[in-house]
């Protein structure tokens, strides 16, 4: 599995197209809901591409819940990238590869 991350707007899903294969998007967002992570990261592990904004930056919500999501998508990260061949890091466009090695496109 290929793990893509980065601040919003970065090119995470125009660098991810070329890789093809079952992609999934945005799964920051699932983290929130989810009562077991781990076995979130397990189903999530079994896509081709897994992309996900990076949202711990920058203030720190006053609201517990949000606190409390921002917290689960860092988490589901640090899983995500734990079960990756592959994790890439977006910014401004340039993909810096954090772990493993790029598959061929």
């Amino acid at each position: 599995m290929l793990f893509v991350t980065g601040p919003l707007y970065s090119g995470k899903r125009a660098f991810s197209q070329k890789f093809g294969g079952r992609q999934i998007c945005d799964v920051q967002n699932l983290a929130a809901n989810a009562t077991d992570l781990e076995k979130l990261a397990d189903e999530l592990a079994a896509y081709d591409v897994v992309i996900a904004t990076e949202i711990g930056g920058g203030i720190v919500p006053i609201d517990p819940a949000e606190r409390a999501a921002r917290e689960a998508a860092g988490r589901l990260a640090c899983l995500l990238a734990a079960r990756a061949s592959c994790v890439v890091e977006m910014f401004c466009g340039l993909p810096t590869v954090l772990k493993g090695e790029l598959p061929k496109c």
